[in-house]
């Protein structure tokens, strides 16, 4: 575990990040930080990558992770944003609003695939963090858990799109919905898909 490593170079207060929402073409991006109590500690023997639970597992892991935590931080990227700056770009800014966000300073970041460029914090990106490194897996749940409820609530906005189902993703049922219901304040219009549909409808 790259935690016992650090924690055994005398490396205390290690700060996970990582996000969710990258692939939907629809609701913001949400990137989570935590830095845990105890990276060791049994009481996180369930945390993994959150693609790997189902979302009654990652709900009950929400509220470990919190109960483990030192301190988190949970960031939402708006659509606008998005739309504006570009994916990647946001993704980036968002990792570095998540860790400022943190009510102790990290000794060290563990960044899920991507450097972020600048911090004054040493860090590092993982190949497939989330799956190798437990606080970031913990912030993947944050990340991911917070958008799926956001997504839950934009369904009953917005009901005929499935958005509670698909989270947004560009799935057929989806691309059909919006074919059939038109496009939405809450898609990203930068997304090829959806400039598609907006193009073929002018």
């Amino acid at each position: 575990m790259i935690e016992k490593q650090l924690l055994d170079a005398g490396i205390k207060n290690i700060a996970g990040v990582d996000e969710a929402g990258r692939g939907p073409c629809a609701g913001p991006l949400v990137i989570a930080s935590v830095i845990l109590k105890d990276p060791l500690s049994k009481s996180l023997n369930e945390i993994r990558d959150s693609k790997e639970l189902t979302p009654a597992k990652r709900e009950q892991l929400f509220d470990v992770v919190i109960e483990q935590s030192l301190t988190y931080s949970i960031i939402e990227v708006s659509v606008d944003e998005i739309d504006s700056l570009g994916l990647h770009k946001c993704n980036i800014e968002g990792m570095r609003r998540a860790i400022n966000a943190l009510s102790i300073d990290p000794d060290y970041v563990l960044t899920d695939g991507y450097a972020i460029p600048g911090l004054v914090t040493p860090n590092l990106a993982v190949w497939k963090g989330d799956q190798v490194a437990i606080s970031i897996s913990a912030a993947s749940i944050l990340a991911k858990v917070y958008r799926d409820r956001i997504m839950i609530e934009l369904d009953k906005n917005y009901p005929g799109y499935g958005l509670a189902g698909h989270k947004g993703y560009i799935t057929k049922s989806h691309t059909d919905a919006i074919k059939e219901h038109g496009v939405l304040p809450i898609h990203r219009k930068s997304f090829s898909n959806i400039a598609e549909i907006i193009n073929s409808a002018s």
